[in-house]
């Protein structure tokens, strides 16, 4: 469908088959809405579909062509048999009580027959719809008897009752029902049917071998895309998914080892810095409380406050394990450490609030969009809950809001909208930046709306 899809796409807005261009693209929106979307049950139909199309066409054309055509045959021979009798009965003399040609029928053509005195024939009974033994005896003895006669195919199980109206009496036959139509067809039906269910249960069992890996690989991926351990994880399966899985264990392994250099490159960093900043706020300390000092000691505090900042954005929240977290406990904490620094911050959380997170590293994430809110606006409104399977967690503000044409450039490492927020802050414009990569380190995102209260809302949504 991509290839026709494409070719759709580069057709001329006057070609001819510009008109079918809706009706296909309609056409395969159903068609993928009703499909399956697990590769498991997609296989499962392509492997399906054909069997259950080859039996069908199978199947009517030998119900049509060869059951049909034997059942009129053995119809035929019956009819046959019958009009030999009736021409031994019209044409040459019988016993009084007809018992030879009665035993005749019997013992050459396995059929019971006897003579009746001449009666009105019963009249016509209920034909089955689908009957083909009613349809090809009463069509058979109307061409070759061609005289009145009365059938009847569904009141007797076993057997098949016929009478025949003649000059002067009433022939009555009763035959057996394999005789008339091709009795063993199910048989047919039986081993065909059997056999591909076997066969159909024998590739479902390979098949689930071989979407295993995949799903395992599948698997793998998502928990590592989460920061989530990837534990027991081999190399399996046909070749291309083994190359898959050797790809990903090997991606795996230089991201994991990238990141413990820079962390350890940081960490390096880090005492090294911090040992400068302890012999400035010691030479500051000696120097004594001056307007000079005071400003020079407010730098280094801010120096201080850039690099754990800086350091808690490039070292991620990799190293951290998970665990399950009350959330609605870590959003009374914002709350309380908000209304220690001196803000107006509210929180609730509704229904369940446990989740498997990274508790520090969710606690920084919400610390952050908190402390945006209250450093722009003069009330912060943090709400949480979890329904269908994901965590979101909304901080409103009522500060001056970001432009909607900027909110993504706001999560760009070391950019500060000063324009949008207050100009008189300092900060290292790594807040938002942090806070998203914690959000997609757990498998989810941060997003920036309009918020009720007027100001900027910053909504979190992780699987959990």
């Amino acid at each position: 469908m991509a290839h026709l899809d494409a070719l759709f796409r580069t057709m001329s807005v006057t070609s001819p088959l510009k008109p079918f261009l809706g009706v296909y693209r309609r056409v395969s929106r159903l068609i993928y809405r009703i499909m399956p979307k697990g590769l498991y049950t997609r296989t499962f139909l392509i492997i399906v579909a054909p069997i259950v199309i080859l039996q069908s066409v199978l199947v009517f054309v030998f119900m049509e062509r060869h059951y049909q055509l034997v059942s009129q045959r053995m119809s035929e021979a019956v009819v046959r048999d019958i009009a030999a009798v009736v021409y031994v009965l019209e044409n040459y003399p019988q016993d009084a009580d007809n018992t030879r040609i009665e035993e005749l029928a019997s013992r050459a053509l396995g059929m019971s027959m006897s003579v009746t005195p001449l009666e009105p024939l019963p009249p016509p009974a209920p034909k089955p719809f689908f009957d083909v033994i009613d349809q090809e005896l009463s069509k058979a003895i109307s061409q070759r008897i061609g005289k009145p006669f009365w059938i009847d195919t569904v009141g007797r199980s076993r057997f098949v009752e016929i009478r025949i109206q003649l000059e002067d009496s009433i022939l009555r036959i009763f035959t057996r029902r394999s005789q008339t139509y091709a009795s063993n067809s199910h048989i047919f039906l039986v081993w065909m049917f059997s056999t591909s269910a076997v066969l159909v249960i024998i590739a479902l069992l390979f098949l689930r071998n071989q979407i295993r890996p995949i799903v395992r690989l599948a698997n793998a991926a998502e928990a590592f895309g989460r920061g989530r351990p990837v534990e027991n994880f081999r190399a399996s399966g046909a070749r291309e998914v083994r190359r898959a899985s050797l790809a990903f264990i090997d991606m795996r392994r230089r991201i994991e080892r990238q990141i413990e250099q820079r962390t350890t490159m940081l960490a390096g960093v880090s005492h090294d810095l911090r040992t400068i900043l302890t012999r400035l706020r010691l030479q500051l300390a000696l120097l004594g409380s001056t307007p000079e000092s005071e400003a020079m000691r407010k730098d280094v505090d801010e120096m201080s406050h850039m690099l754990e900042d800086y350091l808690a954005f490039a070292r991620g929240d990799g190293d951290e394990d998970i665990q399950k977290t009350d959330i609605a406990l870590l959003l009374e904490e914002l709350e309380e450490e908000g209304e220690i620094s001196g803000g107006n911050v509210s929180a609730r959380f509704e229904g369940p609030s446990e989740a498997e997170v990274r508790r520090l590293s969710m606690k920084r994430c919400l610390s952050n969009l908190v402390t945006n809110g209250c450093k722009y606006g003069t009330r912060v409104e943090v709400s949480g809950r979890i329904a269908d399977g994901w965590l979101t967690v909304t901080v409103d503000d009522d500060g001056p809001g970001i432009p909607e044409d900027q909110r993504e450039m706001a999560f760009r490492a070391f950019h500060r909208l000063d324009l949008a927020r207050n100009m008189d802050e300092t900060g290292s414009g790594l807040g938002l930046a942090i806070a998203r990569d914690i959000a997609r380190g757990h498998g989810g995102d941060l997003s920036l709306e309009d918020s009720p209260l007027g100001g900027l809302r910053a909504r979190i949504r992780i699987p959990v």
